[in-house]
């Protein structure tokens, strides 16, 4: 069964996996070779000795680029924020860790809620196509969205141009508030960044096999022991989402 699924995700007998880089959670460091490392590196890694094959990591600095790897099948599998407009293009299994989002303020903010954030007149400042710009796009109905690309480009949009808030994932604006004087993070969040493996839409036999993979790698307890091993704080293992076959 096993080498049957090889064959639809691992049709050149490696698995060719892209992950990446830009979250610093998911990708804490690279090898002397230049290999990325962290959880999603490692997930990839659990996969392809399951399915019996080889692995080859692609690193993608950009998201939109990953999502076309997969959707074209330069990649077999891709880990990347879930989405609705990626999954126009590709395919997901459940999440397998989940990262808060929220927005931090400037000082002396009178914004204390994140439904105060989306009001008319306020601009927000966001890393153009992460994950979490997506899901402000759709869901934000009054509040303004200034776009910039990467996050240091994003900080200093906010800075500079003396926006209202910025956009980001929790642990990462709890470092840039010390940078920041007096600003400081909303208490809720307004979304939870689900992160999720996938493959191009067409392929019905390797999606199923991956499914299952998180289910069991969540339940068994091996994502929580990558998080552990790469001592990362800010991610959360995501839910069950199904029950698993034995």
């Amino acid at each position: 069964m096993t080498s049957d699924i090889a064959q639809h995700l691992a049709p050149t007998g490696t698995m060719r996996a892209g992950v990446f880089t830009g979250n610093f959670l998911l990708i804490t460091g690279t090898s002397p070779a230049g290999t990325p490392q962290g959880v999603s590196p490692d997930m990839c890694q659990a996969i392809a000795d399951q399915l019996g094959v080889k692995l080859e990591l692609i690193a993608f600095k950009n998201q939109d680029e990953l999502v076309e790897a997969v959707a074209c099948g330069a990649c077999d599998v891709g880990l990347v924020g879930s989405d609705p407009e990626r999954a126009k293009k590709i395919t997901f299994t459940p999440a397998y860790v989940e990262i808060e989002a929220t927005y931090l303020v400037p000082a002396g903010s009178s914004l204390q809620t994140v439904a105060q954030v989306d009001q008319p007149g306020v601009k927000i400042a966001v890393p153009s196509r992460s994950a979490y710009e997506l899901w402000l796009s759709r869901n934000l109905k009054h509040a303004e969205l200034v776009m910039a690309e990467g996050f240091e480009a994003t900080i200093n949009v906010f800075v500079q141009d003396h926006l209202q808030a910025l956009a980001g994932l929790r642990v990462a604006l709890t470092e840039d508030a010390k940078k920041l004087p007096g600003s400081r993070l909303l208490e809720e969040n307004f979304a939870t960044i689900q992160q999720a493996i996938s493959t191009r839409n067409a392929n019905t036999d390797g999606l199923n096999f991956l499914n299952t993979f998180v289910e069991q790698a969540k339940a068994s307890g091996l994502v929580a022991s990558l998080i552990a091993k790469h001592r990362v704080t800010g991610l959360v293992v995501a839910p069950a989402h199904q029950a698993i076959t034995p």
